[in-house]
């Protein structure tokens, strides 16, 4: 097989302009540093839209988290094409922050969606211009059942905006295209106005990050958020022995059950009292001291080991096996009594 050679920009535009005639149009000569430029151009474009509106936040921002706050029945955000997607994040930013929200697709609620739409909602409508039909469409049915639109729009003045109880006003902005065509500086603009509310809103009902792992069970953050009552090994899984015995038996007697690299000790009374490690099993029979197998196994495991509650985070936990360098956390109750173990093997593939 020959050796793959690296083409020169030349080559690649001969590819693209046979690609271009193919398909019927020609493309402008490719320069690499000016497209470079331009790529920056188009970022701080979007860039310099969302520190002015950091600058001066719409005061509409506060007014819509008031309204849907008082309203209590959550958000149905809507809006049509780029808008319609942005729309799509804002409602699943809400959503995941504490403030419930679905996406209503303006064109579908005028043949019925208008039915998901409760009567404590509030409609989030997006439209850079505040004209687009499919939006302003659904306006008077929506005042027909007194419900209230906050909208996100260039001008208050607009037929969106004249119709809202509260506008976000974003000020006429220019598109990062030569043409002032594609939504892209107004669409980056709303997300970021989404994001904004979103955040006002979570804090305002106190939102914790409990919450935000109830919503995320399956991503990163949640696992981390995660108790550890949840992922900590139980029952037959343990091995748990008073601290009195031999070594000899407690180890004998462990043999056969799930195998975990701690042994939890206990005494009279059910409290954990300490552990005894594959380490100390290590360390004892690197002293040549077979004679202590039949000693208590109190007299060689490590007394006091570090614990922590049922209701400790997964991230916390894991945090402390790496902060301390340990293997295995026992789990204790309020009373110290051990009730599971999270062995650092079982978090691996966890977070």
């Amino acid at each position: 097989m020959p050796a793959v050679q690296r083409s020169d920009d030349s080559q690649f535009d001969g590819a693209r302009s046979e690609g271009a005639r193919s398909a019927g149009r020609d493309l402008v000569p490719f320069d690499r540093f000016a497209a470079a430029n331009r790529a920056a151009e188009v970022l701080r474009a979007e860039a310099d839209a969302l520190l002015a509106l950091a600058k001066s936040p719409p005061a509409g921002l506060l007014d819509a988290a008031d309204l849907i706050e008082s309203r209590g029945g959550g958000v149905v955000v809507t809006g049509m094409g780029k808008a319609g997607l942005v729309g799509r994040k804002i409602a699943a930013t809400l959503a995941s922050l504490g403030t419930p929200a679905c996406v209503l697709h303006p064109g579908e609620a005028v043949h019925g969606d208008l039915g998901m739409v409760r009567d404590d909602a509030t409609v989030l409508a997006l439209s850079h211009s505040g004209e687009t039909a499919e939006v302003t469409q659904i306006l008077a049915p929506l005042a027909r059942r007194e419900v209230p639109v906050v909208a996100v729009t260039a001008k208050a003045g607009s037929t969106l905006g004249r119709a809202a109880a509260v506008v976000v006003a974003m000020g006429q902005l220019r598109e990062a295209d030569v043409h002032n065509l594609a939504p892209t500086v107004s669409t980056c603009a709303m997300m970021a106005l989404g994001d904004a509310l979103a955040v006002l809103l979570s804090e305002r009902v106190g939102f914790t990050p409990d919450r935000f792992a109830e919503f995320h069970p399956a991503g990163s953050l949640g696992r981390k958020l995660a108790r550890v009552n949840e992922v900590m090994r139980t029952g037959e899984a343990l091995r748990v022995f008073a601290d009195r015995e031999p070594v000899r038996k407690v180890l004998v007697t462990a043999e056969g059950e799930r195998r975990t690299g701690a042994v939890m000790l206990i005494d009279d009374a059910g409290r954990l009292t300490g552990l005894f490690t594959d380490s100390d099993l290590a360390r004892l029979l690197a002293r040549r001291g077979e004679h202590e197998l039949d000693r208590p196994v109190s007299a060689v495991m490590t007394r006091s080991p570090i614990t922590v509650g049922e209701d400790v985070s997964v991230g916390d936990a894991v945090s402390l096996l790496k902060g301390r360098k340990l293997s295995e956390l026992p789990v204790v109750d309020a009373a110290g009594r051990p009730v599971g173990l999270v062995d650092i093997t079982d978090l691996i593939g966890l977070v």
